[in-house]
């Protein structure tokens, strides 16, 4: 019967963090770039009552042993790099990614942050950099008198500027990708970091080398779905329900014993 409690108790502490995982999930549906987590979950370990294969008689063994476990407990929230929709927006710093890779950011300690969301600006000397102003690496920069600006599937970013009809070339935007993209942590602000886990970053041009390509004019939504997100919900609120029954029966079984002798 003790059993009965600690392994429900793990059950409900395993449930409360799928939750958290699928509201995190929720709460950035709108965020451009997110990409979901889901929650692994492992058994623990078990309790031998009887070994299967040992003996019953001195000519027979039991086929099937006695195990009890004692519940289960988080493994790891994976993050899952699908493919987000997209969602056209015609601003020409606007830019998505169809299919593998990252853009590469310059946090202002110097640290090169990784991110899927291509909500690019403006700063005030005309480079390019993201919606906190962190520099879009290699850096570029986009002349004042620009009319036009240009971003091809390969990265090649090109301008048009006052008086000229001929697009001038300002530079190029290369992505990266890595070995294991899961191994990334989590920087916030759309970004990822690189760890020993996802291995060094492998920078290529759009387009080349398994990298997706640069679609101008588009961001990639979130990859979460509110449908799934919702059914998933529903199934870890009742299976923590479920466990929690299972701490009030063991009780109240408990109870009864208890009150056998009177």
């Amino acid at each position: 019967m003790i059993r009965t409690l600690f392994s429900a108790a793990t059950g409900m502490q395993a449930q409360q963090l799928n939750m958290d995982t699928i509201s995190n999930n929720l709460a950035n549906v709108n965020t451009t770039g997110f990409k979901k987590g889901r929650p692994d979950f492992q058994d623990l370990i078990y309790q031998t009552l009887q070994l299967a294969g040992m003996a019953s008689s001195a000519t027979t063994e039991v086929p099937t042993g006695m195990q009890v476990g004692l519940g289960v407990r988080p493994a790891a929230i994976q993050r899952l790099f699908i493919q987000g929709d997209f969602v056209k927006t015609d601003n020409s710093l606007d830019l998505a990614v169809e299919g593998q890779g990252f853009f590469q950011v310059q946090h202002p300690n110097g640290d090169t942050l990784y991110s899927r969301s291509g909500a690019f600006k403006l700063d005030s000397d005309g480079r390019v950099v993201s919606s906190d102003g962190w520099l879009l690496l290699p850096e570029i920069t986009i002349p004042a008198d620009a009319e036009q600006i240009n971003v091809a599937s390969d990265g090649t970013v090109s301008v048009r500027q006052a008086g000229n009809t001929a697009a001038v070339q300002v530079g190029n935007i290369e992505l990266v990708t890595f070995s294991n993209p899961t191994g990334l942590d989590g920087a916030g602000r759309n970004n990822f970091r690189a760890t020993d886990a996802s291995g060094d970053p492998i920078a290529g041009t759009p387009g080349e080398d398994g990298l997706g390509e640069i679609q101008q004019g588009y961001l990639e939504l979130s990859n979460v779905s509110v449908v799934d997100e919702m059914v998933a919900m529903i199934v870890a609120q009742r299976a923590y329900e479920a466990n929690s029954k299972s701490i009030q029966a063991g009780d109240q079984i408990l109870q009864m014993a208890n009150n056998l002798r009177r």
